[in-house]
């Protein structure tokens, strides 16, 4: 046998190691994909486990299925659904109420009998020859020219439907996040003037941090008494209980700062009166 036939039928010591330690951590994301129970940790792992398939893709050859695989799949699609997510918000309470009876079920026979298939699949599949891409990329002068050309000449339909159905998506998710107003907005003058009917807080929120001697957003600000202000820390974060409450460290800075410029300001009296009784005696 010749060497390239030889090279066909042996799997080097680095290509082993590649694969067993990226397909482990594919199998872990795929893993996570459907055990998260955030979306969003959901479609990260995805998108991790397709950026390990597009490098097998590159390690075989397939230079622009790899591309492909990185740019349009995990580079858009899946960047696609990240803002679907974070636009239209999807929570885990979501997932605990069944729109359709019985889908979970449905889901987890459709998945075993995928498995079934996959499994019977690989078993019967014949792994004496070898068929590479050497063949299929000569043909055409390399692989992307060898894709091109069947792309755009005996699959065109079922290219040109594919990108039919991905912006259709794009609109899809326009129209989910996309709200109706179904009242005239109020003017700022309006809204003034409901906030001294209801007695609210009139004029402008203050800035959180205020003579805290700190600026974030988690740290209240303080009154001239040294309490925290209720108002100067959004809702959300008071709900969440994500308040750092300072004001003890605060006023501690505060009594640190006075003693030393009670004691700085007693030395330079200090210091002026002893200049005034050496003048005096001289």
């Amino acid at each position: 046998m010749s060497a390239a036939t030889l090279a066909a039928y042996t799997t080097s010591t680095g290509e082993a190691f590649q694969f067993w330690v990226l397909g482990t951590v594919a199998v872990i994301g795929a893993l996570a994909t459907i055990l998260m129970k955030k979306a969003m940790h959901s479609a990260l792992s995805l998108a991790g486990t397709m950026i390990i398939l597009a490098v097998f893709y590159l390690a075989n050859g397939a230079y622009f299925l790899g591309i492909v695989q990185i740019v349009v799949y995990t580079g858009a699609i899946m960047m696609l659904f990240l803002f679907i997510v974070m636009l239209v918000g999807v929570t885990a309470a979501d997932s605990l109420k069944e729109t359709i009876k019985g889908q979970r079920w449905w889901a987890a026979a459709c998945g075993l009998g995928f498995g079934i298939l996959l499994i019977a699949g690989i078993g019967q599949a014949s792994l004496t020859e070898f068929n590479g891409l050497g063949a299929a990329n000569g043909a055409y002068g390399g692989n992307v020219e060898g894709l091109a050309a069947l792309i755009f000449t005996k699959y065109v339909f079922a290219f040109e439907i594919t990108g039919a159905l991905l912006i259709t998506a794009a609109v899809g998710a326009m129209v989910l996040t996309h709200r109706e107003r179904t009242e005239r907005a109020r003017t700022q003058r309006e809204l003034a003037e409901q906030r001294v009917r209801e007695g609210k807080h009139v004029p402008p929120l203050p800035a959180p941090g205020v003579y805290a001697r700190h600026n974030a957003v988690d740290i209240a600000g303080l009154l001239p008494d040294g309490t925290p202000a209720e108002l100067t820390v959004m809702q959300t974060l008071r709900k969440r209980g994500q308040i750092r409450d300072v004001s003890g460290e605060a006023m501690a800075d505060l009594k640190a700062l006075e003693q030393r410029s009670e004691e700085r300001l007693g030395r330079d009296r200090q210091a002026a009166g002893d200049r005034d009784e050496e003048e005096a005696s001289r």
